[in-house]
């Protein structure tokens, strides 16, 4: 079942194209990567699925549903830019989302409670927004987006401000989201986030869809595929091989990135000839490989 259906939508700004007939679904229980450079459009696409801008040309529906009046709390949108009271009081802000997405407060206390304690801000409930660090705000923030048991999670990087621990915390909640049902759109511009986390992507720029479908089926299509290889010794031979785009140092070890027609048998016999090999291990693109090798064939397309 689909959850979420952009149907061709199109927005323009004055002369600027910020999104061009793109279309995409989510099925429930699945991780969507909404992917791509800054200003691609992503943000944009997502205030369209929110609601807060109108589409001038296609449509989007939530569950089949296309008034905003009910959808709204279906979903759960967490925004890039904070825009909470600085001098409200923690449980007061979590109360006052609460009542936005039509629970009472009977309802909400107990809801409230136990997600700050999951995340550590209970001792914070009465303090005023103000006295919160950065990465607690955004925990506060990613508690007013999932208290209400949306169906649809819209993300627009969620990780920002967090520690590496409460990251990973906030990973783990979205993963039990995931397993109870819940859909979750997580944008983003970093890569390494998106991979671990999603089912499938879509890469945009200029508000066009340049990479879409599931991740492992992406991955396959993009064909070719690295070598990480640790070795004492100098690397500068690698600079004959053909069929070698690129090789990335990392101290002692190297990520040798390869085209389609590299034979990498041929590498590693080499590297037996010039150098002391420690580790030689092929391993499938990063989305990072993927998302800039893409972006870079854009490029190259329109110079």
């Amino acid at each position: 079942m689909n959850v979420l259906e952009v149907q061709s939508v199109t927005k323009r700004f004055s002369a600027l194209l910020a999104v061009d007939r793109l279309s995409f679904s989510i099925q429930e229980g699945r991780v969507f990567g909404l992917l791509g450079p800054n200003g691609a459009g992503k943000t944009t696409t997502i205030r369209m699925i929110m609601h807060i801008i109108i589409p001038d040309e296609g449509k989007v529906s939530v569950l089949e549903k296309t008034d905003p009046v009910e959808t709204t709390n279906l979903i759960g949108y967490l925004p890039e830019e904070r825009g909470l009271y600085r001098k409200m009081k923690v449980g007061d802000i979590l109360f006052f989302l609460c009542s936005l997405k039509g629970l009472s407060r009977s309802d909400a206390r107990p809801r409230i409670d136990s997600w700050l304690e999951r995340l550590d801000l209970l001792d914070w409930k009465n303090k005023k927004l103000e006295e919160l660090s950065k990465g607690m705000q955004q925990k506060l923030l990613f508690i007013g987006t999932v208290i209400h048991d949306p169906k649809l999670l819209i993300l627009d990087e969620p990780f920002m401000g967090l520690d590496p621990v409460n990251t990973q915390i906030i990973k783990d909640i979205l993963l039990e989201q995931k397993k109870r049902g819940t859909s979750i759109i997580f944008s983003t511009h970093l890569m390494d986030n998106a991979e671990k986390l999603c089912d499938d992507i879509l890469l945009i720029n200029h508000g066009r869809d340049v990479l879409s479908g599931k991740l492992s089926e992406v991955k396959n299509r993009f064909g070719r595929k690295n070598i990480i290889m640790e070795f004492d010794g100098d690397d500068a031979f690698l600079q004959k091989i053909p069929g070698i785009i690129r090789v990335n140092h990392y101290g002692r070890a190297s990520e040798i990135v390869m085209d389609k027609s590299a034979d990498p048998q041929q590498i590693l016999k080499a590297a037996a000839k010039n150098v002391a090999v420690r580790k030689f291990e092929i391993k499938e693109p990063s989305l990072n490989d993927i998302f800039i090798e893409t972006m870079k064939s854009r490029k190259d397309k329109t110079a």
